[in-house]
């Protein structure tokens, strides 16, 4: 399936029995948004990746062994994603 960019272009994909997770470039995103979403076998998005705050967009995206997502942040955190839905874990500041 062609995946299509929503804001920016694509920086990375991740395959999942849920479709596919998306990661977009966060230069010239909207901070109001998330850059990090699944897109479903139906090309849908099913969940918009919650950010730990609205100031942040992801940075790089890594898919755990136990099926979560460990990701980066432009503000300096580090979080895992839940994949089901797209909600944070944990997260901690790293400097």
């Amino acid at each position: 399936m062609e995946i299509s960019p929503l804001r920016t272009k694509i920086d990375k994909t991740i395959q999942i029995r849920l479709g596919t997770i998306v990661l977009e470039e966060h230069s010239g995103f909207p901070m109001t948004e998330s850059n990090l979403y699944l897109i479903g076998s139906n090309g849908k998005i099913v969940w918009t990746a919650e950010k730990p705050d609205g100031r942040t967009l992801f940075t790089r995206l890594k898919l755990n062994e136990d099926s979560t997502i460990s990701t980066f942040t432009t503000s300096g955190q580090f979080c895992e994603i839940n994949i089901e839905t797209g909600k944070i874990i944990s997260s901690a500041a790293f400097k």
